[in-house]
């Protein structure tokens, strides 16, 4: 049994940051229903954190977004007096609503959190936002790399004297706003739980990235030296820490910070007269740089992992997506997971990273094509047969 069963989520999210959290809590034990809009038969859409999905009609769809696994799909048009209706019972008996909307949008449809709360005062309500509930910025549209660039991340991404490069949708999309979200809920349901009330979250996802550069910023708050791109500790600036090409194309990435690893680097490259360098700066900098890079050029990327891991030294090749599913410490991490599936056969998915000893995270479903559950949920409701029918004819649910 997971560590949430007995918790009900009604996920009303539509971007991946959302999503993200949702799965976590699914994949944890908690019931997530998503809340989704009806749609046309085969008409795209942009709301389960991969954009755009088809008509997500088909299980063979659905089987391989890992966002959408564990949950559950009703579909109901919230702007609608009986839609409203039906997410107000859902939300009778739920412990947590994650709101995916820009701010002011679940207010209009009457399904916000003082509208919610006096029917459930234990619920726990998350808004997750690109910058928040309030302040000038919080109507502004926008995505990942617009809040990591006001959050200041993007700006010290790169390299010196060139644009900053993007990386990828990780900093606001799933650190800042899918995992902030998650120890948030994660840490209302225990005051909850203690004091018999619930809350309101307001995560920004700009927040989110803040708070990750907490080391650079309480460096500068401390020294008033402002770091620069491509000339941080993390940015590769020092040659032992930082990657190379090597023979046949590949890379190897170097991490080695700390005296003791940059002396292992060396002696295992035989160039003990390197030692000394590890600090070297300017033109003595660049030097050493380019000796490594010549050294490095010497032997395969497999090669050179191969040598290094077996002399403390800390190193990593640097993979393609692809060559990840096969490294022997991924598998044994059971961080790609392979489940059947009725009609799709043998299909893989990410696996599940937190490991708990006693009530471990479990895949217990692919992800449900819209509207799947909705029968089933208003059921449970006390809806009936012809009464399901008279709002599916109505194009309430679907």
């Amino acid at each position: 049994m997971g560590p949430l069963e007995g918790i009900r989520v009604l996920d009303l999210s539509r971007v991946a940051p959302h999503s993200y959290c949702t799965m976590i809590l699914a994949d944890m034990g908690a019931e997530v229903i998503k809340v989704e809009q009806p749609r046309k038969q085969g008409e795209p859409i942009f709301g389960s954190g991969v954009s755009p999905l088809p008509a997500q009609n088909s299980k063979g769809e659905t089987a391989y977004i890992a966002l959408l696994r564990n949950k559950k799909s009703v579909a109901i048009d919230l702007k609608t007096g009986q839609g409203r209706e039906i997410f107000m019972q859902l939300a009778r008996k739920a412990d947590v609503i994650v709101d995916g909307f820009r701010p002011g949008v679940v207010k209009r449809l009457g399904i916000d959190y003082d509208s919610v709360c006096p029917i459930n005062k234990r619920l726990v309500y998350c808004s997750i936002t690109g910058y928040g509930q309030n302040g000038p910025y919080s109507t502004l549209p926008g995505h990942d790399p617009n809040y990591i660039a006001v959050a200041g991340a993007l700006g010290l991404i790169g390299n010196s004297g060139e644009a900053p490069v993007l990386p990828l949708n990780l900093l606001a999309d799933y650190a800042g706003g899918g995992l902030m979200s998650t120890v948030g809920i994660l840490l209302a349901l225990i005051s909850a739980q203690k004091t018999g009330k619930g809350q309101y979250l307001d995560i920004s996802m700009t927040d989110g990235v803040i708070s990750l550069l907490v080391r650079f910023i309480s460096d500068y708050f401390m020294t008033g030296s402002e770091p620069r791109r491509g000339e941080t500790p993390f940015s590769g600036v020092f040659p032992g820490a930082t990657t190379y090409r090597t023979k046949a194309g590949g890379y190897i990435a170097l991490g080695c910070f700390e005296p003791k690893f940059w002396e292992n680097l060396c002696k295992a490259l035989k160039r003990e007269d390197l030692i000394p360098m590890q600090l070297a700066q300017g033109q003595a900098r660049k030097e050493l740089r380019d000796t490594l890079q010549h050294i490095f050029l010497t032997k395969t990327r497999d090669e050179w992992f191969d040598l290094l891991k077996t002399k403390d030294v800390c190193v990593a090749p640097v993979y393609q997506l692809s060559e990840v599913f096969n490294d022997a410490q991924i598998l044994h991490r059971q961080m790609i997971l392979e489940l059947n599936h009725p009609t799709e056969g043998i299909v893989r998915q990410v696996g599940i990273p937190i490991k708990l000893s006693g009530t471990p995270g479990e895949i217990k479903s692919f992800g449900p094509v819209l509207g799947e559950h909705t029968m089933e949920i208003l059921r449970g409701l006390g809806y009936s047969n012809r009464k399901i029918a008279d709002l599916r004819d109505a194009g309430t649910i679907m």
